[in-house]
């Protein structure tokens, strides 16, 4: 169960989905290519393990997470759009 944003530095607690951003990552596959693609409802055995990870709006409007192989799943800074 999550209980307070992934942001190490940060203690805000989790309470309501809707604030900030919620993140379901395949861990034991993460930063591997899935050669099907995305998982599909079609009989083939999904995500081996999945895990949920949350930034709280003040986080996740600076931030977002990655994987690094040697350190797994990491905060990193967002990085800005683009003007078209």
């Amino acid at each position: 169960m999550l209980s307070k944003c992934a942001n190490p530095s940060c203690s805000a607690p989790f309470r309501y989905l809707r604030e900030g951003r919620l993140y379901r990552i395949d861990v034991a596959n993460a930063g591997e290519a899935h050669p099907h693609g995305p998982f599909l409802v079609n009989g083939r055995k999904g995500p081996e393990k999945i895990e949920h990870f949350w930034l709280c709006a003040a986080c996740a409007s600076t931030l977002t997470l990655a994987f690094e192989k040697d350190k797994g799943i990491t905060v990193v800074p967002r990085t800005p759009l683009r003007a078209a």
